[in-house]
C-alpha cells in the first residue's frame, strides 16, 4: 500500500494550502491521469470525482492562513502533508511526497521524488485532489471579497491580483507574511 501526497497553493497570496494523500488500488481506470498542472481544469474536475471513487483511501488537508504566516509556507505544506497522510483510513506503507522534503512527523516511511507527480500515479492523484480542493475554496471567495478576481487567479499573485491588492488593500484572506501583501499594507497604512 503506497499512497502519494502532493500539495496546492504554495505560491499564492491568499488562501490556505492544501494537500492531498492518495492510495489507488493495484487496478485502476483513470484515462489522462497527470501532474495537475498539465490538465484542464474540466479534466481535472473529472479526475477529481473518478479518483475519489475509485481510491482505496484518499485525504485532503490543509494549514491555515494563520499557521502560513506563523510557521512560515515551507513548514505548513509539510503540515499539511503529514496531516494528509494522517487523515488516510487506510494505513500505507509508504508515502511517496512529490519534492524534495519528507514532512517530520509523518507515522509511515516517506520518500521524496522530485517532479513525481508526473511519474507516480498515486502522486498525480493527489495532486489533483489537491488542487481542486483548493480552487474550490478559493472560488468562494469571489462572493465574499469582490473585486479581487480570487475566481480568475485562484489567489496567485497575478497583475490582476495585484492591481486588485493595491487599489482595494488585503482582505482577512490575504497571507499577511508575504511580500506583495505585506507591500499592500504598507501603502494603505493598515498594518
Amino acid at each position: 500500500m503506497i499512497c502519494g501526497v502532493d500539495e496546492a497553493g504554495r505560491g499564492p497570496l491568499a488562501g490556505a494550502v492544501y494537500a492531498a494523500a492518495v492510495i489507488l488500488p493495484a487496478q485502476y481506470d483513470l484515462p489522462g491521469l497527470n501532474d495537475s498542472k498539465k490538465l484542464t481544469a474540466r479534466r481535472r474536475d473529472v479526475l477529481f470525482d473518478l479518483i475519489q471513487s475509485c481510491a482505496v483511501s484518499w485525504s485532503v488537508a490543509t494549514a491555515s492562513i494563520e499557521e502560513i504566516d506563523e510557521l512560515n509556507i515551507l513548514h505548513a505544506t509539510m503540515l499539511a502533508m503529514q496531516r494528509a497522510v494522517a487523515g488516510l483510513s487506510v494505513v500505507p506503507d509508504e508515502a511517496l511526497i512529490d519534492g524534495n522534503r519528507v514532512p517530520k512527523g509523518l507515522t509511515v516511511p516517506g520518500r521524496a521524488i522530485v517532479g513525481g507527480d508526473a511519474l507516480e500515479a498515486c502522486i498525480s492523484a493527489a495532486s489533483i485532489l489537491a488542487k481542486v480542493s483548493r480552487d474550490r475554496d478559493v472560488e468562494t471567495f469571489e462572493v465574499l471579497y469582490p473585486g479581487y478576481g480570487f475566481a480568475q487567479h485562484k489567489g496567485y499573485p497575478t497583475a490582476q491580483h495585484l492591481e486588485a491588492l493595491k487599489r482595494l488593500g488585503p482582505c482577512p484572506v490575504h497571507r499577511k507574511s508575504f511580500g506583495p501583501v505585506i507591500k499592500a499594507y504598507a501603502q494603505a497604512s493598515l498594518w
